[in-house]
């Protein structure tokens, strides 16, 4: 690898659970389908690995059971938070793993957790906007977060996280750029159907208006007995000109490997000003709620 260069990683992996079994099984064997990939990613030399939305889990949203609560965890001192800490440091990788979160009774989260290298929690992401629609009923599970547009300074990069309908709304992509994040992940649940087409619109305008790179995910198969669809995978990289650099399959599980160079950042944005000729003193009406 150049200088300038971090070789990063995605995992898009279909569930390997019935959605019957108690949620410990569930999370226990989603764990362990992903490990022959994190080993394999090491030994790729990965630097910076990031897992889909909610990765130890199905995508339980289309229903609305109260089961589900119960998969729920404390972060950092949850048990997925700290087997993840195990990996980063067995490894020496940065780990971005979406989990879902309790901080109290009755209070849930869509969030991300950013590990070291060494191990270390660097803090979490919690998912700002939260959809409400059929096949979607993320309110029933999810409040809203209000993280503030974190980027962490990992061992090889500052990055920052938005998850799956989040890349919907550009202000966040700009926050996080604005913050400082280098590279910019975006964990997913998404089915074919309405908003496929937009899967390769979004993220590449998003990069190259704010000339980061953008690494999406998305898991794929089909999840019993809700079956609202299929996830269609399709992960992959968008460079801060906004092409899409590497992408993974459209049906199956897969480790997606790239050395993304950081340097294209600076190229990018002294060739489009973007950032130079912004006017947010004519932008306050954004901020206004209707």
């Amino acid at each position: 690898m150049a200088e300038n260069e971090v070789r990063t990683g995605l995992i898009q992996l279909s569930l390997k659970a019935d959605t019957s079994e108690p949620v410990e099984q569930i999370r226990d064997k989603m764990l362990e389908a992903h490990l022959p990939l994190i080993e394999r990613a090491a030994e790729q030399g990965v630097q910076i690995l990031c897992f889909q939305e909610v990765f130890t889990l199905p995508y339980f949203c289309p229903s609305q059971d109260k089961r589900w609560y119960q998969a729920a965890e404390r972060i950092p001192e949850g048990f997925t938070t700290r087997k993840i800490q195990e990996l980063a440091e067995k490894y020496r990788m940065v780990i971005i793993a979406p989990v879902y979160e309790q901080t109290m009774a009755g209070v849930y989260y869509n969030t991300a957790v950013v590990i070291d290298a060494d191990g270390s929690y660097l803090g979490k992401y919690r998912k700002t906007h939260i959809p409400q629609v059929a096949g979607f009923w993320e309110k029933f599970f999810f409040k809203p977060g209000s993280s503030n547009w974190p980027v962490f300074q990992t061992r090889y990069a500052k990055v920052g996280v938005y998850i799956c309908y989040d890349r919907h709304f550009p202000e966040g992509w700009r926050a996080l750029a604005l913050n400082g994040a280098e590279i910019i992940f975006n964990p997913s649940a998404t089915v074919a159907g309405l908003s496929q087409y937009l899967w390769e619109l979004e993220q590449p305008a998003s990069a190259a208006a704010n000339g980061v790179w953008i690494a999406a995910i998305n898991r794929v198969g089909t999840e019993a007995p809700w079956n609202i669809g299929t996830f269609y995978g399709s992960s992959y990289f968008v460079n801060p000109w906004g092409q899409i650099t590497v992408q993974a399959s459209e049906g199956h599980d897969e480790l997606l490997v790239h050395d993304l160079d950081l340097s294209l950042t600076q190229e990018a944005r002294d060739s489009w000003q973007f950032f130079r000729d912004r006017r947010p003193d004519l932008y306050s009406k954004l901020t206004q709620s209707e």
